[in-house]
């Protein structure tokens, strides 16, 4: 009898992100991610900056190029008239809400992995509560790290 490890998974946040943002879009909502505005690699108008988080709207009519993926969330959007590329490593995103009613799911803050360690299991649910965000307003969410 052999002693096999489980194989380790990448993290499950960007499929996450990803379904939710096609569940929110397909249900006529404004999808809105929230961002840890001063996580390493991010690339936000920090004129919109509040409290260390930015909220962006990400629905197909506000922006372009839309990349969701395993790095990261990026695309393309007008602040203030000025075109800008936006990036938010996974890590850095916080959640992805409906504007509308608020449902969606919360993310636990987490910071990049050291060179050299396993990669994360993936999002775990940590909590089914009320959950206050600092720039939006209050709703139920799921936390999950």
């Amino acid at each position: 009898m052999t002693d096999s490890k489980p194989p380790v998974m990448s993290s499950s946040k960007s499929y996450l992100v990803n379904a939710l943002y096609q569940w929110i879009a397909d249900n006529n909502c404004t999808p809105y991610v929230l961002v840890d505005a001063y996580a390493r690699g991010v690339e936000v108008p920090q004129d919109y900056v509040k409290d260390g988080q930015i909220v962006l709207n990400i629905a197909p009519s506000a922006i372009g190029q839309l990349s969701i993926d395993k790095k990261g969330l990026s695309f393309n959007a007008r602040f203030g008239g000025i075109p800008m590329d936006i990036f938010a490593p996974m890590t850095a995103v916080l959640g992805i809400y409906a504007r509308e009613n608020g449902q969606g799911m919360m993310f636990e803050p987490e910071s990049e992995p050291d060179p050299g360690t396993e990669p994360p299991t993936g999002p775990k649910l940590v909590s089914s509560k009320k959950t206050e965000l600092s720039t939006a307003k209050k709703t139920s969410l799921r936390v999950v790290k």
